[in-house]
């Protein structure tokens, strides 16, 4: 059966960003097919909702609270999953921090936070996985996160989108030199999507819901300019629900995507379509 190639019984995943938006989603997602899930984030209280929806469902979590631009704890977060769970099959190199600015505006202290947290933080994590993986000498899938930013001018979004696409560049290096390994490497590049971070960076017309709760669901809040302006860029009609990017995970996790190494995925609606 087809199904079977998604199924991660046995695999451990670990899964950085895990406290909310898409993080949350591809940890949950992963956990419903099979894989003991070990979820890393900086936001404890987010981190623990993410462990106990997986654990209420049915499924096995872990959580790590730290932060990924400190390698020593993210090689600490490895080492635990591969002790407690016996390998480490799949790496989610999903947490990220937006920072609106042009070009001109920006200074080096918002370049070195977005570059540390979207870029180092992801090559720490590439790097601490690919090593345990050689180690237990059985392969595995390293899956990092772009965005459609790398694809097209995004102005206020200078140092978010040169750290996306750095990330692509460490994708396609790293599948490169880890291939021999049995390590597969891809990146997602989302488009437009539903989540509290990008919410927080919308300009929201706060007078079609004055009494809207700033921290709930994006997905009941009314739609900013910017989505609004996605929606109808996009040949499908809308934007794009942090579940639409956890399959895409799902699929570069698991056997489905077996021969495919060093490909950027773009889940983005139609928005921007590449050669």
């Amino acid at each position: 059966m087809p199904v079977k190639a998604y199924d991660l019984t046995g695999r451990t995943a670990l899964v950085t960003g895990a406290a909310s938006g898409i993080g949350r989603a591809a940890a949950i997602l992963l956990a419903e097919a099979g894989a003991a899930v070990h979820c890393a984030d900086r936001d404890e209280k987010g981190l623990r909702q993410t462990t106990e929806r997986i654990s209420a469902a049915g499924g096995t979590a872990r959580a790590h609270p730290l932060d990924v631009t400190d390698r020593a704890q993210l090689a600490a977060a490895v080492d635990e999953a591969v002790r407690t769970d016996g390998s480490l099959d799949v790496m989610a190199n999903i947490a990220g921090i937006m920072h609106s600015s042009t070009v001109l505006e920006t200074d080096d202290a918002d370049l070195d936070r977005v570059l540390a947290v979207n870029f180092k933080g992801v090559l720490y994590g590439c790097q601490e996985a690919a090593r345990a993986m050689i180690a237990q000498g059985a392969g595995g899938s390293i899956i990092t996160m772009a965005s459609g930013a790398i694809d097209t001018g995004a102005p206020g979004l200078l140092c978010y989108g040169a750290a996306k696409a750095a990330v692509v560049q460490l994708t396609k290096t790293l599948a490169s030199e880890v291939g021999r390994h049995r390590i597969r490497v891809n990146a997602v590049a989302p488009g437009w999507i539903r989540t509290p971070m990008t919410d927080h960076h919308s300009e929201r017309d706060d007078s079609r819901d004055p009494g809207r709760d700033p921290a709930g669901d994006p997905g009941d809040r009314p739609r900013s300019r910017i989505e609004e302006a996605m929606t109808h860029a996009a040949p499908l009609g809308r934007v794009g629900e942090p579940e639409d990017i956890a399959h895409a995970v799902l699929h570069l996790a698991s056997d489905a995507s077996s021969f495919t190494t060093g490909q950027i995925m773009r889940p983005n609606g139609g928005v921007a379509m590449p050669w």
